[in-house]
């Protein structure tokens, strides 16, 4: 048996209205178009003991925004499916970690709006830190991560700020994380002790 999240021909996301309260679901592969309603996400950045992000680029056959640079892994939560568990459904799906910390908020109010090819994506999508071990393996799904590397936090925000191939929800995220995170504080702090004992 599935869970309500789980990547099939029938994943559903939930859909919301502008306020951000649930108003129903829609098929995954339906509801991305020209005029893609709000509907809920989320965002994750991945950091190993070092400090350093994972980088993916999205595969060049994703139906929205194929190839470009971004954070470490995005999805959409099923109806009545936690945060917690579908970002590690996700980078379990995606990247093939199987091991992962705590997931911590990082901008729990981020919203976006943003077109490409005539495919219009339109999300409240909180972003989250979650921290892996330094042997993590990771094993990109081709279907959908064209390639994975490493990189210090500073170095992808200056690259999601100015290289043509970013994201442009990554490019928001770090205008408004700024240059400099302090990731021990945030995923060794209470926050990530309280992820951890519920979890």
């Amino acid at each position: 048996m599935t869970s309500p999240g789980t990547a099939t021909a029938d994943e559903l996301v939930v859909l919301l209205d502008d306020d951000g309260t649930p108003v129903g679901t829609a098929l995954k592969r339906e509801v991305h178009h020209a005029t893609t309603p709000l509907h809920l996400a989320f965002s994750s950045y991945v950091v190993d003991p070092d400090g350093r992000l994972l980088v993916t680029r999205r595969a060049w056959d994703k139906a929205t925004f194929p190839g470009v640079l971004t954070n470490s892994c995005c999805g959409h939560p099923g109806p009545g499916e936690a945060f917690e568990d579908a970002i590690r459904r996700r980078l379990h799906d995606e990247l093939g970690i199987t091991e992962a910390g705590p997931v911590v908020p990082l901008l729990p109010d981020f919203r976006y709006r943003a077109a490409s090819g005539g495919i219009v994506e339109n999300e409240i999508c909180p972003v989250f830190a979650v921290r892996v071990p330094a042997d993590v393996v990771v094993t990109p799904d081709p279907s959908e991560v064209a390639e994975v590397r490493w990189m210090p936090y500073a170095q992808f925000h200056d690259l999601a700020l100015t290289h043509p191939e970013a994201s442009p929800w990554a490019r928001l995220q770090v205008e408004q994380l700024g240059r400099e995170v302090d990731w021990s504080a945030l995923l060794d702090g209470p926050a990530a002790r309280r992820s951890a004992r519920e979890g």
